[in-house]
């Protein structure tokens, strides 16, 4: 029987199909056997025991078919030299051109399609189902032949044209990366704080162990008598918000002649191990707005809260109302969640168990390490920020290139355990925020009903770390007059998006109605091209006053300029 007889290719097909069935049935078998325990805490219900896992046989018998059905469409396509992975993993030339390769990329993706659809046919509570959909992404992104160099026949194609440079580059990369405690993303040898990022001009009036507070220098003969400060999360470092001169948001407000003062968070270390969320709020963001006061001499400031910066910024202001004093005029939320319903897929890690765990683990006292988070965030999107890097750096000997929001997000922060903690119950597990007098900080019960003042709440449409329905979830929380804008992207590069760029979109409702949904505000909303700043900037420019003198010199009285921007607290590593 030759390779040209029907009987021959009818025959392969019967194997193939054969072993494709047995593929289906392990896959099966893995997945009702997949161990959640060993996943850690957040994968187990809160008796310690796995949840049970189980399968709708007629779904099954539906599942099994379709996939028989795919996979015969593959071995056809293979057959006739018409395969082509529809995946940016295998979409270059070098895997079109090798039909094993291009095979294993396409029986790959069925097969992890296949895995995905299972968990979806999982008879189980909905947070179960999550967590399993997250395991099963985690391993199939990780099994990607694209991962290996005995299987990516681009990187193999590298390696033949640079006689074996490639290689020895990779290992180059891997032995650097393994130094330096973490993958590389881009090019950090390439920035320097305080040198290409972080370069606005400015000086830092006031410090103590939490924060230094950064005075900017006004562009404009004129500013708002009412100052802006800006409270970016602890989780991360402040020049996010200034990486470059063209796309930094505290240029762009300085260039609109607010008198502009960050909050630079201090990179915990042992010393701020027992710091907690009652030390952030009072000591921190409560003073800051006091001390820029005091500089200004404003009655009244604007200030904005951005991602957790938010929530602290949410639950300063409650806690001042609290004690009847509201010195902020209007608060800007940018990727904020005040209202925890909606958390997306970090859900998946958030139970008792694990709340628990890490109470005990530095409720107490300790530190949550500034790589870890950086890790869990990385793997929410394996293939873009894992194992992307993975494949350029090692396998194919890559440089990956210079980007500023990667050296930033490379530049971790640790977090002090018992602020930690506290945060994890009372937002994420018991969503306590919007339980009027159900949290309790820094001896105050926390009503946001009390946070009267206008707000504008921006979200971004492909957050996966607050979800668009999360960032909406606020309008419904706060009380005073609100203004939602949506932004096209991500929790990053949809916040930072400036005009000169005129990139990506914004959504608006120019009725001004806030329906309990974003569903139902979407279906009113109209899209405007381009970055939602300039509509923000309308938006501030009518809470900020009169314009007074620029003024000569930074601080005032006892509050003197201590060290030029950005300082020294941002420079500290984790």
């Amino acid at each position: 029987m030759t390779q040209d007889s029907p009987e021959f290719w009818a025959q392969s097909a019967q194997q193939f199909q054969q072993t494709l069935s047995e593929s289906w049935t392990q896959a099966l078998q893995s997945l009702q056997n997949i161990d959640l325990g060993s996943a850690g805490p957040a994968l187990v219900t809160p008796q310690g025991k796995p949840p049970a896992i189980r399968f709708s046989p007629e779904k099954l018998q539906t599942l099994q078919q379709q996939y028989m059905k795919d996979a015969a469409g593959l071995l056809n396509e293979s057959l006739h030299g018409k395969l082509q992975a529809q995946d940016k993993r295998f979409s270059a030339e070098a895997w079109a051109n090798n039909p094993a390769a291009s095979f294993a990329a396409a029986a790959y993706l069925l097969n992890a399609r296949a895995l995905m659809t299972l968990t979806d046919a999982v008879e189980t509570d909905q947070k179960t189902r999550a967590r399993i959909r997250f395991a099963v992404e985690q391993l199939s992104a990780a099994a990607a032949p694209s991962n290996f160099m005995a299987f990516n026949a681009e990187a193999q194609k590298m390696a033949i044209e640079t006689q074996g440079e490639s290689i020895a580059k990779g290992v180059t990369n891997l032995i650097h990366d393994l130094r330096q405690g973490h993958v590389s993303m881009t090019d950090e040898s390439v920035f320097e704080v305080g040198k290409n990022v972080a370069t606005t001009e400015g000086a830092v009036v006031f410090e103590n162990e939490l924060f230094q507070l950064i005075e900017y220098k006004p562009l404009t003969a004129k500013v708002y008598e009412k100052p802006f400060l800006l409270i970016p999360p602890c989780i991360n470092k402040f020049y996010i918000l200034d990486l470059q001169p063209e796309n930094s948001v505290i240029r762009y407000l300085v260039a609109q002649g607010h008198r502009t003062f960050v909050v630079s968070w201090r990179n915990p270390d042992a010393s701020l191990a027992n710091k907690t969320w009652d030390n952030y709020v009072e000591d921190a963001a409560i003073k800051a707005i006091a001390v820029t006061q005091e500089i200004t001499g404003a009655n009244t400031i604007n200030a904005l809260g951005f991602c957790v910066g938010g929530t602290i910024l949410g639950t300063a202001l409650a806690v001042l109302a609290a004690r009847g004093h509201k010195p902020v005029t209007s608060a800007t939320f940018l990727t904020s969640l005040l209202d925890f319903s909606d958390t997306g897929i970090l859900d998946v890690f958030i139970d008792e168990s694990f709340v628990n765990y890490r109470e005990q683990e530095m409720g107490q006292g300790g530190l949550m390490k500034g790589k870890d988070l950086s890790s869990t965030f990385s793997f929410l999107r394996p293939n873009d920020l894992v194992w992307n890097y993975v494949v350029g750096n090692y396998l194919k000997g890559e440089t990956p290139p210079a980007f500023d929001l990667l050296y930033w997000n490379s530049d971790s922060t640790n977090l002090p355990g018992p602020f930690y903690a506290w945060y994890l119950r009372n937002t994420y597990l018991e969503n306590k925020l919007v339980k009027p007098g159900a949290a309790v900080c820094c001896g105050e019960k926390v009503d946001l009903r009390r946070v009267d003042m206008p707000v504008y709440i921006y979200g971004s449409r492909e957050d996966h770390i607050v979800p668009i329905g999360g960032a909406y979830a606020s309008t419904q929380a706060l009380p005073g007059k609100r203004r939602f804008v949506m932004g096209a992207s991500g929790h990053i590069a949809g916040v930072i998006n400036p005009p000169a760029k005129n990139k990506r979109s914004h959504w608006i409702r120019s009725d001004g109605k806030l329906p309990k949904s974003h569903a139902e505000w979407l279906a009113g909303a109209t899209e405007y091209p381009g970055s939602w700043w300039t509509d923000w900037s309308q938006w501030l420019k009518a809470h900020a006053g009169k314009q007074v003198p620029a003024p000569k010199s930074y601080g005032k009285g006892k509050y003197k300029a201590i060290e030029a921007a950005p300082g020294r607290y941002v420079k500290a590593k984790a």
